[in-house]
């Protein structure tokens, strides 16, 4: 490191020494220091999501009497477009906390909101916009999605081993929740105000915007001893877990955002609903779904990330039969009952996929040690490649959204209905649930690596018996 960046790693914004694993240290100081960044990223990442899910409600404003011609297809090729910007975003965004510092790249990335929050306050009130501009400038409300990634990134270096599943839970679920905020948002406004003023629902992100922006400078902290190792970083991609976890988090927060921005366009395309009603409706789904995250952080602690994520999957492989049969019935009751039931165990399935990460590296840390590598030297290592990596899971999970709602395009403008898209989330929930059993709970293969994510001990000297596959 170089004299100009040892330099740019002073001030008082900046933590030398930081170990939560000692429990002397994190009792004394180390505990409320990293609660008071925890409280600050959740604010900044709650912003991000409402703003990179701001087009799901304003979709339900587009309609033709307010000028607009967009047809359902399109609504739903306008949310995929902003979906894959923010997943794609996720990747930079991860490696840029150990460049610049996870408050000065809280402070940046969220005042960076403004700018899609001004683009959709304009297009709103200019329906005669070519269909290709409104694509492009509405995708930049996926700078709210790479916000996600940096800030799990970021807290994940401050929180010890056996309190990661909460915290990391909570940070995701009060980020998630964003998406049900701006659907309240979107109802009030219609409610209040009615579908003429859909201007209104950006308008009202840019001050908090910038009282987020605001609490991370005032509250948080960068760490001296998180730095950036793009190489070895990016060559965990090369391990077969990272591929293996991104594929689970496809199938649970996938899942999630892409249903949470689709459900009040699937309501009001597949069941004709008005917009208040599909917007009253939709918001419950988010709501649930984030709220229930960190309680699947926790099981994840107590009972083991890889056993709550497999009967995530079976139960979401079952909910999703129960949605076919509601739409080919055209049963709105079952549809949304059922859809709620889902929001349930994605918001479980993301806490606990996203506890098994960090466990799988805590055991490869362990290996390393019983092979002979410092302890110190390895902790911080795998640290450092953990916190990484949960980033980029974290974009390759977000790819799913794309994904589900390409999925409800192309069923929609095949066959009018959103039936076989349904039967082709359910067959991948099956895949994902047999992934799950296969790598990290059926026993006669079970890797040291494995063994951790399910919950259950294994001897660090037992990693000579790994079984690649």
């Amino acid at each position: 490191m170089t004299s100009g960046q040892r330099a740019q790693r002073t001030g008082k914004s900046w933590i030398s020494r930081w170990d939560p694993e000692d429990e002397g240290f994190w009792n004394s100081e180390g505990r409320p220091v990293a609660r008071r960044n925890l409280w600050a990223s959740i604010a900044s990442e709650h912003i991000g999501f409402s703003v990179w899910s701001i087009w799901s409600v304003l979709v339900l404003f587009m309609l033709p009497e307010h000028g607009f011609s967009t047809t359902p297809e399109q609504k739903f090729l306008l949310l995929s477009a902003v979906t894959l910007v923010g997943a794609i975003l996720r990747v930079p965004y991860t490696l840029a906390v150990p460049i610049f510092g996870g408050r000065n790249w809280t402070i940046v990335s969220t005042a960076l909101l403004l700018i899609p929050t001004g683009a959709a306050f304009l297009l709103v009130q200019n329906p005669d916009t070519p269909f290709w501009l409104m694509l492009a400038l509405a995708a930049t409300a996926g700078l709210g999605g790479g916000n996600f990634s940096s800030s799990m990134a970021n807290i994940n270096s401050y929180f010890p081993e056996r309190e990661k599943g909460w915290a990391l839970g909570l940070n995701a679920g009060g980020g998630n929740i964003g998406v049900a905020t701006v659907q309240l948002v979107g109802l009030a406004v219609i409610a209040l105000f009615t579908t003429s003023a859909g201007q209104l629902v950006p308008l009202f992100y840019a001050p908090l915007i910038l009282l987020a922006a605001w609490w991370a400078w005032r509250s948080m902290n960068n760490l001296v001893n998180v730095r950036s190792d793009i190489p070895a970083q990016l060559s965990a991609t090369r391990d077969r877990h990272f591929w293996i976890m991104s594929l689970l988090y496809i199938g649970t927060f996938g899942s999630f955002i892409g249903t949470g921005f689709a459900f009040g366009l699937l309501l009001q395309a597949q069941f004709g609903l008005a917009p208040v009603q599909s917007a009253g409706i939709a918001v419950l789904g988010p709501v649930i779904g984030s709220l229930i995250r960190p309680v699947g952080g926790r099981m994840a602690d107590s009972l083991g990330g890889a056993r709550v994520t497999l009967w995530v999957f079976a139960a979401m492989t079952a909910c999703a039969a129960v949605l076919v049969l509601a739409v080919q019935a055209s049963q709105l009751g079952l549809f949304i009952g059922a859809f709620a039931v889902m929001f349930v165990l994605t918001g479980l399935g993301n806490g606990s996929t996203y506890k098994m990460i960090p466990s799988i590296y805590a055991a490869k840390a362990e290996d390393a040690i019983a092979a002979g590598e410092p302890r110190e030297e390895a902790l911080a290592r795998t640290k450092r490649v953990s916190s990484s990596m949960l980033g980029l899971i974290g974009a390759v999970g977000a790819l799913g959204g794309v994904a589900i709602n390409v999925t409800f395009r192309e069923s929609f403008a095949a066959t009018g209905s959103t039936a076989p898209a349904f039967l082709a989330f359910g067959a991948f929930y099956l895949l994902c649930a047999l992934v799950t059993w296969a790598v990290y709970l059926r026993k006669p293969a079970r890797t040291p690596e494995g063994a951790r994510a399910a919950g259950t001990a294994a001897p660090a000297a037992d990693a000579a018996e790994t079984t690649t596959r």
